[in-house]
């Protein structure tokens, strides 16, 4: 049974998008068959894995949570052999509203990716920048959740929310969702202010944040223009280093009683 992690930051250019593809991307590198789930109405987790808008236009993510496809209907595979997506578009706003007068609408999501969690080992989602009933569906979901968080000056303001409403799913709907991480996103070694606020959240959210830190890298924000994640855009630059880091990082603290951990170093390391 895949396991089913979500994304999740309400204040948005965070890196939740770049987080998603190039992790998921770096899972199935990993030869983890893996789902990216894409559950922000703009789409940018199908864009930046180069999927055809016109493709999905009928048949995507928004059509399975209300109803109108089954969920099988609307994955299709990346250039990754082990990488599937069910993508989005902006129909999705409208299944806020959609959804609100439904039976169980915090539980859509769940319901559909039951048919297909058996089939991987990882489930993505990325999340909307908002905490409303789309995050709480994602939330709901998932085993766990990660929260990318940007090394700057504002970088805790609105996690108090999230973290607030991750505790009300948690008493009402999902007692069993943990916190996989804290990412450090967008760091800028060369300044102060980088280096003091990591210091601060390491040391506010002790043992909860990844060791691995995602750069400032210009070949991570070109990469989604040409629709490929990092590992197929330039492997060898900063920001597929600190992919493939976490990924390891990940694999590692979800090591299956049939793995060995030097297998999977071994594995990684090939990357």
């Amino acid at each position: 049974m895949a396991k089913i992690i979500s994304i999740s930051n309400q204040k948005g250019g965070v890196g939740k998008t770049t987080t998603a593809i190039n992790l998921a991307a770096c899972l199935a590198a990993a030869e983890r068959k893996t789902l990216i789930l894409d559950l922000d109405p703009q789409g940018n987790a199908s864009s930046g894995l180069g999927v055809d808008k016109n493709i999905f236009k009928d048949s995507n993510i928004y059509h399975a949570l209300i109803g109108n496809k089954d969920i099988r209907q609307t994955i299709y595979q990346t250039d990754l052999e082990m990488l599937d997506i069910c993508p989005s578009d902006n129909n999705l706003i409208g299944a806020e509203i959609e959804l609100v007068s439904e039976i169980a609408r915090e539980s859509k999501l769940k319901m559909a990716l039951e048919k297909v969690r058996s089939e991987y080992e990882f489930i993505i989602i990325d999340c909307p920048p908002s905490l409303g009933l789309l995050t709480v569906n994602a939330l709901n979901a998932s085993d766990s959740y990660i929260v990318p968080l940007q090394t700057e000056y504002f970088a805790m303001e609105g996690l108090s929310q999230l973290l607030q409403t991750i505790r009300l799913v948690k008493t009402s709907l999902n007692p069993k969702i943990e916190l996989e991480g804290i990412l450090l996103t967008m760091f800028d070694g060369r300044t102060s202010l980088s280096r003091q606020v990591a210091e601060e959240i390491c040391t506010h959210f002790e043992g909860k944040v990844f060791n691995s830190i995602i750069p400032r890298n210009i070949k991570l924000s070109e990469s989604p223009s040409f629709g490929k994640p990092i590992i197929l855009y330039d492997i060898n630059s900063k920001g597929s280093a600190s992919y493939l880091s976490l990924t390891k990082e990940l694999l590692l603290k979800n090591l299956k009683n049939n793995d060995s951990q030097k297998d999977l170093l071994s594995e990684m390391g090939t990357y």
